[in-house]
């Protein structure tokens, strides 16, 4: 009797390959064309009018010249560097002449777009990798294990407060300064931690993702978002920032309340666990038992070891918030601690390299994950399909009753926000074209950066081209997994959003 084959889901890589392809596919159908933009030159204190055709003029950094090209921001905002990149001029839309790649050049672009996405993500592969080398020292010296013996015992009976901490601090570093990427350090950490508490998996993925997607989705004040958006469109972002806190309260206990109901559930019956199938190979992976077993002996090396690492999440926290730093700094940071680690872990010179290039290995699949992930948006800019996907709907919602705009305008955040990533990308894209349609339409221009926030972070939480692919790769979760564990809280939260954005436009 013949067995029926299993059917499994495709990896992590294949979905990204599928939807370049769909990304390719798409380039050949919809027109090539470009809005003009307008940049500002800090070096001759200028403005570069770039067009669509990609003729440069330069223009006086002037009030009146924003007047001019219907760009209603405050020339401060281009002089400080609050707005870094071009923005888009209102009503300037072009198709450009350029010719449809053929096959031959379409095979080419798809291999090179993959090399090329490598490339531009060097400074996050990079952390990825060297986070990977600092985690197998710690792994090594055994200062996880010790660790672990010590917290299970303080965490006994109080297992959903760590649900209730770890999602509420993520969640409020998303909303304040983009926390995001920099979550990948929190998995290997928090995934012993959590199956010692009796969960799965698939809690920690909810844990740590939700609250970053959350408190990104709801953004308060987060500089790469709602204040670049804000910026960009013309409006004060604190005239909407109470109800914009309420919202993210409210967003970030209906995370925790849907995680926490499914973890205790787990905890309780380990079969109930969307991940059951892989509960002992989670435990083998993740959680070295026979050690944990053994009578408890934290050494002050290991001791130590664990706080040059926390100390290094501390100050990454610190340079992100406070100094603005990107992957380079931050990669500094762990590569220091990874330096100071070896020296006082108390292992020897060939344990430390060995430890640290198999932790790095350990990561490899994620690091190239974020390059390959990459590659989809370099499709997109070659093929200048962007801005005609933008041009298109705006002209879809122009005219439309005030709740039907907001609402609409949501959908349509929604499907820019898979093929544009960046927020801070979409936001200056974006927010020149759709802002003045609120004025048409009579509402509030916080409305719109509000549909532009909640549109592009639902579709993050599964958008292959987003975080959710590199974060399940951290836990060893197929994507589908994902999803069956995750829709039900997908239409809680749709629901909650339109409820919102209707009720933001009674308060604005």
């Amino acid at each position: 009797m013949k067995t029926k084959k299993k059917h499994q889901f495709p990896t992590a890589y294949t979905v990204i390959i599928i939807v370049l392809l769909l990304v390719q596919l798409l380039s050949f159908l919809i027109p090539a064309g470009n809005y003009a933009t307008l940049a500002y030159n800090s070096s001759d204190k200028e403005f570069v009018i770039t067009e669509p055709s990609g003729k440069t003029k330069k223009e006086p950094a002037t009030q009146q010249t924003l007047k001019k090209y219907d760009v209603h921001i405050s020339v401060n905002k281009f002089k400080n560097g609050t707005i870094y990149k071009p923005v888009a001029i209102p009503n300037s839309y072009q198709r450009i002449d350029q010719k449809k790649p053929n096959l031959y050049q379409a095979v080419v672009q798809f291999f090179t777009a993959q090399i090329q996405g490598i490339a531009q993500s060097i400074d996050i592969i990079a952390f990825v990798l060297i986070l990977g080398g600092c985690i197998g020292v710690v792994h090594a010296n055994g200062a996880i294990n010790s660790g672990m013996q010590a917290l299970s015992k303080k965490i006994q009976g109080k297992q959903v407060l760590l649900i209730v901490l770890v999602m509420g601090l993520i969640s409020l570093g998303g909303t304040t300064f983009g926390l995001a990427e920099e979550t990948m350090a929190m998995y290997p950490i928090l995934i012993p931690v959590f199956l010692m508490a009796g969960y799965d998996t698939m809690t920690v993925l909810g844990t740590i993702f939700l609250g970053t997607s959350i408190g990104s989705m709801i953004s308060t004040i987060n500089p790469f978002s709602t204040i670049i958006a804000s910026n960009t469109a013309g409006v004060n972002f604190a005239h909407a920032l109470p109800f914009r806190a309420t919202l993210w309260a409210i967003g970030t206990i209906i995370g925790m309340i849907y995680v926490i109901v499914y973890a205790e559930k787990v905890r309780k019956d380990p079969t109930k666990s969307v991940v059951y199938d892989q509960y002992e190979s989670d435990r083998k992976k993740f959680l070295d038992e026979a050690d944990l077993n053994k009578p408890a002996n934290f050494t002050w090396q290991q001791k130590l070891t664990l706080i040059i690492f926390a100390v290094a999440f501390i100050v990454m926290i610190w340079g992100v918030q406070q100094k603005g730093w990107y992957f380079t700094e931050i990669s500094v940071v762990f590569l220091a601690a990874g330096y100071l680690m070896a020296i006082f872990s108390g292992l020897s010179e060939h344990k430390v390299v060995q430890a640290f290039v198999g932790g790095a290995a350990d990561l490899l699949g994620v690091a190239l994950t974020i390059g390959l992930a990459r590659a989809v948006s370099i499709v997109m800019e070659e093929s200048h399909t962007s801005d005609t996907i933008m041009h298109f709907f705006s002209q879809q919602v122009a005219g439309m009753p005030p709740l039907l705009f907001i609402w609409f305008l949501f959908i349509v955040y929604i499907i820019l926000g898979f093929f544009i990533q960046s927020s801070s990308g979409l936001a200056v894209l974006s927010m020149p074209i759709m802002a003045p349609l609120a004025n048409v339409v009579g509402i509030d221009r916080a409305s719109v950066i509000d549909a532009y926030n909640l549109g592009q972070g639902f579709i993050s939480l599964i958008a292959p081209t987003g975080l959710i692919l590199m974060s399940l790769m951290m836990v060893g979760i197929d994507f589908d997994k994902w999803f069956k564990w995750c829709w039900k809280l997908l239409v809680i939260e749709f629901v909650m959003i339109l409820i919102a954005l209707g009720v933001g436009l009674v308060i604005y």
